[in-house]
């Protein structure tokens, strides 16, 4: 998943201008952009929101957006295995571990919370992408972190389970919070030191910060909506 992840990150996205059509569910307003397409992209305020529908055997999934900091989500993933899609806004620091400052991210969300399997977590990259954050701030269904066991923690605001492995490809830290959450602050600075500190990485630098919905089944159709969602420092 993380070098798909990666890869579709990478690719030449198709810009994508529509007016969009309210699906059942979604709130009642006029959008300033939608898409169906799979990697349909679009950038405002120095932000990037991104369909990634990237996993095998995936359904139909649409984006829809009123600014990088409302968007929404309706996605129809079978009820099988494997994650598909990541659904995001992105915003790039571009910084040292050792450079960051104080660097914060607010988030608030609305989320399907039966018959469904995903979590709502931040991605966090470095620019190099060997290394990547995992930061779990709900999930439902089936779903479970890669890598093992590590220690629970209170950082950036949170207390977490905390898990290290590697994909074949990249390092992968995942923060799991001890309980759901849908709406609070990560100090990103915070936690990126903190994995310095455990000799994990080093003066890495810190380069995309998303937040996003890793699906892995919403069938019959759900509703994920990001209310607010801010990267400052």
């Amino acid at each position: 998943m993380r070098l798909l992840h990666f890869l579709t990150t990478g690719a030449t996205a198709l810009l994508l201008t529509v007016t969009a059509t309210v699906l059942p569910g979604a709130p009642a307003q006029a959008a300033a952009w939608s898409s169906s397409d799979r990697w349909g992209t679009w950038r405002s305020g120095g932000y990037t929101v991104y369909n990634n529908v990237w996993g095998n055997g995936h359904g139909p999934q649409t984006i829809t957006a009123n600014s990088p900091s409302n968007w929404w989500v309706w996605a129809n993933h079978p009820n099988t295995g494997g994650i598909k899609s990541y659904p995001n806004a992105t915003r790039h620091i571009g910084r040292r571990v050792s450079q960051l400052g104080t660097v914060t991210s607010n988030f608030h969300v609305t989320v399907p919370t039966s018959g469904v399997a995903f979590t709502t977590a931040y991605d966090i990259w470095t620019t190099d992408h060997a290394h990547e954050i995992m930061l779990w701030m709900n999930k439902y269904g089936p779903v479970g972190p890669l890598g093992s066991y590590q220690t629970r923690a209170t950082v950036g605001g949170h207390t977490w389970d905390i898990y290290r492995g590697s994909n074949g490809h990249n390092q992968v830290y995942s923060f799991i919070r001890t309980s759901n959450t849908n709406a609070g602050t990560v100090t990103v600075t915070a936690v990126a030191q903190w994995i310095r500190n455990r000799g994990w990485f080093g003066d890495v630098t810190i380069g995309d910060v998303q937040l996003g919905y890793e699906i892995t089944s919403s069938a019959g159709g759900k509703t994920f909506t990001t209310n607010s969602f801010s990267v400052t420092g």
